[in-house]
């Protein structure tokens, strides 16, 4: 039987301490539970809470330092927070019917645009895979990603029946740094095959590139149908 997004329990650890936060078990500041203490607690692995911590942080709630452990956030940090959620994630939490098309993954030279933001040298081998996300037979989402393989060798072999290439990589390569643009465009005619609208819709173009410690980890260009997706960001002083 499948789990739900919100019996998950790397979401049951993330409610329990998202809950602590809002009634002030831990003030700004607080060092709050370990690693290990929460993997005791809720007899789940390192890898389930390292999810939801994660999670916490991406949504500006706690700051995790390396070898010391994860406190509070403090309050005037918090800022306006852009969250990107897992497509299958966000689909499936309305309720949906998530299904995901993979149209290519293969390994190809690098482009000189492209290798530095993956750490590679241009002509360089990396992964490149494109995928379609849809919702309720509704294509959602094109993914067009490139990824360094010295973050992920493994990426080529992952099975995405099950998984998406963006959660599969924040399970191999947890990610500590993130930036992004936004802009609004056409799609390319390839683009607008793959996602079934005309090559004049307006898109939300998002480009993303991780890091995971110290390592590039993927360069991915997500194109949304405007007609289709909504961004939503949160502001909580």
């Amino acid at each position: 039987m499948k789990t739900s997004t919100a019996t998950a329990p790397y979401n049951q650890v993330k409610m329990h301490l998202k809950q602590g936060l809002a009634e002030g078990r831990w003030e700004p500041g607080a060092l709050m539970p370990s690693e290990a203490e929460l993997v005791a607690q809720f007899g789940v692995s390192r890898m389930t809470v390292n999810r939801a911590l994660r999670e916490l942080q991406a949504e500006g709630l706690i700051e995790r330092v390396q070898g010391v452990g994860t406190f509070a956030a403090q309050l005037h940090k918090i800022s306006s927070t852009l969250s990107i959620r897992d497509m299958r994630e966000h689909v499936e939490s309305l309720g949906r019917k998530y299904q995901l098309d993979l149209k290519l993954r293969r390994e190809e030279a690098v482009a000189a645009k492209m290798a530095p933001r993956l750490g590679l040298k241009a002509g360089a081998a990396a992964f490149h895979s494109v995928v379609v996300h849809f919702e309720d037979d509704v294509p959602l989402q094109l993914e067009d990603r490139w990824v360094n393989p010295a973050a992920a060798p493994r990426y080529l072999e992952a099975d995405f029946s099950n998984t998406t290439p963006t959660q599969y990589l924040l399970d191999v390569a947890p990610m500590w740094e993130a930036s992004y643009t936004i802009e609004a465009a056409t799609p390319s005619r390839q683009d607008a095959r793959y996602l079934k609208i005309q090559p004049t819709e307006p898109c939300l173009i998002i480009t993303r590139w991780t890091v995971s410690r110290g390592t590039p980890v993927t360069l991915v260009r997500l194109v949304h149908p405007g007609s289709r997706y909504l961004l939503e960001g949160h502001f909580q002083p």
